[in-house]
């Protein structure tokens, strides 16, 4: 099982890495919203590699068998790998790559936000402002990077557990 976690982990581990690298070449190109779209659709591609494991360990090493247990562990090892991977390379991105991100990230937030009306704006600001000082915090920006990375991971290692569970 060790085996397979770390082999299908490397390719998500990879594939986000990629991708990652991949999104920052178009950040100047595309808006906010499509970014966040070709972001979520990276992080999923990188973590079918869930899927993969599973069926790969039930069929090559085991068999033909495989446990709900057994194949939720296997695809919460791999996620946790993934989302590390993506908190890192997200810490990187805003720090070095780009450090400029989050200001116009915000301000750009601040700009669609100004079409609300004066009330619902002055909320909105006071969030988008709050958002904004915990994610210059590394370990806050690192931890809630990773976990999102980490329940999408787990959602999908849940569904394919139960898909490809089989017992004797």
């Amino acid at each position: 099982m060790k085996k397979t976690v770390l082999r299908f982990g490397l390719y998500g581990t990879i594939t986000i890495s990629l991708l990652s690298v991949l999104i920052w070449a178009l950040v100047e190109v595309v808006d906010n919203t499509i970014g966040e779209f070709i972001g979520y659709s990276s992080m999923v591609l990188s973590l079918l590699f869930v899927f993969f494991a599973i069926k790969h360990f039930r069929d090559k090493e085991n068999n033909g068998l495989v446990t709900f247990s057994k194949a939720l562990l296997i695809g919460v090892l791999i996620s946790l790998m993934v989302s590390i991977a993506f908190g890192i390379l997200d810490i990187i991105y805003v720090k070095l790559v780009n450090p400029d991100f989050m200001t116009a990230y915000y301000d750009g937030m601040l700009e669609e936000a100004q079409a609300l009306p004066a009330e619902e704006f002055e909320i909105r600001k006071a969030a988008l402002y709050s958002e904004k000082e915990m994610f210059l915090n590394p370990f806050m920006h690192f931890f809630i990077m990773s976990m999102m990375v980490f329940v999408i991971g787990f959602i999908i290692s849940l569904l394919s557990a139960l898909i490809l569970q089989r017992k004797n």
